[in-house]
């Protein structure tokens, strides 16, 4: 269900764009996102940081779009976001000497420290690739090939790079004994 919720104002944002045009989309991202946002308030849980995160820069960025009308302000929103995220993994694991990807998996996984600290850092690249990615799409292609891109293009990136991020963790994953009979 969160999974989602969480990409419900992405599907929005590309059906509103599909038969209007970027600024009623961007309206209706902001919208669902708030909606976002208040389906956890209403339900007494706890707002969960990334969401509000995207609220804040869908609310700022977007509304710097349709006041400007002008979409450069929602394209640098992706990159910002993809920053913000590549940051907090790298600021996290040097300075406060957390590992985020640790403190999310430690649970379903036992890994190495060296390994978590690659997976925290890959992460990091990651993120900063798809960043500079949206840059280069959204300041080199026409408005259309950029939503299909920030819509489909980073998503499928995402589970990608998920996939493979679980393939080279295989051989730490637990295995399942069988029984002998």
């Amino acid at each position: 269900m969160q999974s989602f919720l969480e990409f419900l104002p992405l599907v929005v944002f590309y059906i509103v764009w599909k038969f209007s045009d970027i600024y009623w989309a961007t309206g209706a991202l902001i919208a669902m996102s708030a909606l976002q946002v208040l389906f956890y308030i209403v339900r007494g849980k706890k707002v969960p940081t990334k969401t509000w995160i995207f609220f804040g820069l869908i609310s700022v960025f977007g509304g710097l779009t349709i006041f400007m009308h002008d979409d450069t302000f929602l394209k640098w929103k992706v990159t910002v976001i993809n920053g913000v995220f590549a940051i907090a993994l790298i600021v996290s694991q040097y300075v406060f000497k957390k590992n985020i990807i640790k403190q999310f998996l430690s649970e379903s996984l036992e890994l190495p420290e060296n390994i978590w600290t690659n997976l925290n850092l890959s992460w990091a690249a990651f993120f900063a690739f798809c960043g500079a990615l949206n840059l280069y799409v959204a300041f080199n292609f026409e408005q259309e090939v950029w939503v299909n891109f920030k819509v489909f293009g980073l998503t499928g990136l995402m589970i990608a790079f998920s996939v493979v991020s679980i393939f080279a963790l295989y051989k730490y994953l637990p295995k399942e004994e069988t029984e002998e009979k």
